[in-house]
């Protein structure tokens, strides 16, 4: 059986708040989404029985204060599905608390590794704070990781990783994987899940991202591991993604995606929907290959996209 994690980042908008808007209006806008955020997003994964994996950024806190993160993991945790650690260390600019003095990065690869010790324990601690279970999985704000980032996390006790994206691979990943890691593997005392990618043209790679990828290559991107029997498949997706990009309105295909890409998990006899909670690895035992090229499935992205942002983002 493919294990298939249905990752989701969930996170307040430090655009939002530069453009001034409280807590309540950044958890409306990145969230609730006009209810279509995590709300229900949750409800089309209890619909197919699925389990989400809801990475949860809790550095919002140093400025917007802790109930916001609380009132985002009540959500989650309330439902069944999983809260694990993200975090954006970009919010570290307009906070009053300085955990790592006057040091700044975009992401948690920019710091030294007793930095980022630092870093990951506060965050930790406050997604604990705010009533999650202890994390045993982590993601890095914008894959921006480095092997000091795992070097951390395993001093610190978590056991999973999902910052490697291999169309990220160098700008802002620092992991030092190559592209063509494609199954789990176990580097400086973590088990790294890296994000599933197909090869949408000779060459180039696509992540299985639910706002980059069609319903179509997403639910042939997972036959086929299902096919080529690898160990796991990673999805990622975030909390505000089916909205469109000023978050004024609900975009539609992206929905169809989500729902699509839900279906496909549920009835596929070699699929099973895990969080890592519950997930229980197989070595590989047939060679690593990613879905390859279709001109037909990535024309048809292209025309779909092409829909979708004159339908729902041209306003």
């Amino acid at each position: 059986m493919t294990q298939v994690l249905i990752t989701i980042d969930t996170e307040l908008s430090a655009a939002l708040f530069q453009a001034g808007a409280d807590a309540d209006a950044n958890f409306a806008r990145s969230i609730n989404c006009d209810g279509y955020g995590v709300g229900w997003q949750m409800d089309r994964l209890d619909r197919y029985d699925l389990t989400g994996v809801f990475f949860v950024d809790p550095m919002p806190a140093l400025v917007y204060g802790p109930d916001v993160i609380a009132r985002i993991v009540e959500l989650i945790v309330a439902r069944g599905h999983e809260a694990q650690l993200h975090l954006h260390p970009e919010w570290l600019a307009w906070a009053d608390t300085q955990p790592v003095g006057d040091r700044r990065g975009r992401s948690i690869g920019d710091f030294s590794l007793d930095d980022q010790v630092i870093l990951i324990t506060l965050a930790r601690q406050m997604l604990i704070d705010a009533g999650a279970p202890p994390p045993t999985a982590f993601r890095a704000g914008n894959y921006g990781a480095n092997d000091d980032t795992l070097r951390a996390l395993a001093g610190l006790g978590l056991r999973w990783d999902s910052s490697f994206n291999p169309t990220c691979l160098g700008d802002p990943c620092h992991i030092g994987l190559t592209a063509d890691q494609i199954d789990p593997v176990e580097r400086l005392g973590m088990t790294e899940m890296p994000v599933s990618a197909i090869e949408d043209r000779p060459g180039h790679l696509r992540h299985a991202q639910v706002c980059a990828a069609s319903a179509t290559e997403m639910t042939d991107a997972l036959c086929h591991a299902a096919a080529t029997k690898r160990p796991a498949f990673t999805i990622v997706t975030h909390s505000f993604e089916m909205m469109s990009r000023d978050r004024k309105r609900a975009n539609r295909t992206v929905m169809k995606r989500f729902d699509a890409m839900c279906a496909a998990v549920a009835r596929h006899p070699d699929l099973v929907s895990s969080g890592f909670s519950n997930l229980e690895l197989s070595p590989a035992t047939t060679p690593p290959a990613r879905l390859s090229p279709s001109y037909g499935r990535t024309v048809r992205r292209f025309a779909e996209q092409a829909f979708a942002t004159l339908a729902y983002e041209r306003r």
